[in-house]
């Protein structure tokens, strides 16, 4: 189990830990920042707010830190305007001990884009991690949802969420504009979807579908219930089954309580009161889970090019104890690339996996086998097994074969030493 750390990270770094809802004022704060080129003239304006949160190893179990961009970040000599088609305009933000983060645009047609976020961080720096044991500087890399048309700014003040290995860096109150003509911000505005639409799941059309397991007792949800039992869901589309799903859910969620602490929600779904709907086409399906007051709903989709399925998003609806400040919470994240098989095969994976949907809400899967699209009525493809299932099945292996070298070496060293011990007499 990972230990959950918050830092706070401001103007002035501080070395001690803070709850979440007192996070220093300074750092809630959107920052500003320009790119010129060598004339003086403003290509790059970005103001936003932006949080992290980072999963690292430790001599223990692995932390997780979480920390805002400080509003004396700096914008590095990197940053650049580009030039005509040799190189395109980059924003480099430098912070803290060594960290930091880069937006890199790029031009297609009518529109400008973050073709690539990247985001280095430095495992060395024991204010932001403590008891790391790794001293290296880390990158993690994605593609950007930030897209705007030209001569227009990009205006988000919903929080957008983006998934790295080991890193998710959430967008919020962002106005930001590229390859800027007069060196001011437009007034025309391109708006994110996350603004212009609701955050209200519509309930899909139930086609057939099943869900079955046996009883279990309910847990409290304000416990720390044990893992979750399997369920069995399905979803029946146009062409037949077109979701098949096995597995154990659990919703974690950190919240901020009304004395100003932190509160923590634990559920475990029961699939026999757990009801399930969903809707499905050629290129993408949704399941969509209801158990007690909490509503989780899974947005799977096709990568046609790859051949391959995956989860690319989940929203969650829940109710909270009534201990926290704000009873009703909603969450979700449409950027993920989680679960994924080839179409045909079917995904599994034994070990826990933990999908991050916010910095507050995170679901654990248990004993997952899951198959989208192409399923031969209710059976599942050929197994492909995740990497936490890989890599348990290989230290065994590692352990077996040095057992065996080392036998090996013991029996070589006992017939060398036997016919060294014979050498000394001869036949009489």
């Amino acid at each position: 189990m990972k230990q959950e750390v918050t830092r706070c990270f401001c103007a002035a770094v501080r070395k001690d830990d803070c709850v979440l809802p007192l996070l220093c004022v300074l750092a809630l704060i959107s920052s500003s920042f320009e790119v010129k080129d060598p004339s003086d003239k403003v290509c790059i304006i970005a103001d936003l707010t932006v949080a992290f949160s980072v999963e690292y190893k430790t001599s223990g179990p692995k932390e997780l830190v979480r920390f805002f961009l400080p509003q004396n970040a700096s914008v590095a000599s990197q940053s650049s305007c580009g030039k005509d088609n040799t190189s395109h305009p980059v924003l480099v933000l430098d912070f803290g001990a060594g960290h930091s983060l880069s937006l890199n645009f790029s031009e297609s047609a009518d529109k400008y884009q973050v073709e690539e976020l990247v985001f280095h961080y430095n495992l060395s720096d024991t204010t932001l991690f403590p008891n790391s044991t790794e001293g290296d500087v880390k990158t993690a890399s994605q593609k950007s949802i930030i897209k705007a048309h030209m001569g227009t700014k990009y205006r988000c003040i919903n929080s957008q969420h983006i998934n790295m290995k080991n890193v998710n860096v959430t967008f919020s109150n962002v106005t930001l504009e590229a390859y800027l003509t007069n060196g001011t911000l437009s007034v025309n505005k391109t708006e994110c979807a996350e603004d212009m639409i609701s955050t209200t799941t519509i309930a899909p059309t139930t086609p057939k579908h099943t869900t079955s397991q046996v009883p279990t007792p309910s847990p409290t949800p304000s416990s720390a219930p044990s893992n979750p039992t399997v369920g069995k869901y399905n979803v029946t589309g146009p062409n037949g089954t077109c979701i098949l799903a096995y597995m154990g859910l659990q919703l974690n969620i950190t919240y901020p309580k009304k004395d100003e602490k932190m509160g923590l929600d634990l559920l475990n779904f029961i699939p026999h009161n757990t009801t399930s709907s969903g809707i499905c086409d050629n290129t993408f399906a949704l399941l969509n889970l209801t158990f007690e007051k909490t509503r989780v709903v899974f947005h799977f989709a096709l990568n046609a090019s790859a051949e391959k399925f995956f989860l690319q998003g989940v929203s969650v609806r829940t109710t909270l104890p009534s201990e926290a400040k704000n009873p009703n919470f909603e969450a979700s994240n449409k950027s993920m690339n989680e679960l994924t098989a080839s179409v045909g095969n079917s995904y599994k994976c034994s070990s826990e996996e933990n999908l991050q949907v916010t910095d507050q809400a995170l679901i654990n899967v248990f004993n997952v086998q899951i198959q989208i699209f192409k399923i031969d009525g209710d059976k599942f493809g050929p197994v492909e097994e995740c990497q936490l299932d890989e890599n348990n099945m290989l230290i065994p292996i590692i352990v077996g074969a040095a057992l065996a070298g080392l036998v090996l070496i013991v029996l070589i060293a006992y017939l060398i030493g036997r016919k060294r011990s014979h050498a000394g007499y001869q036949t009489i």
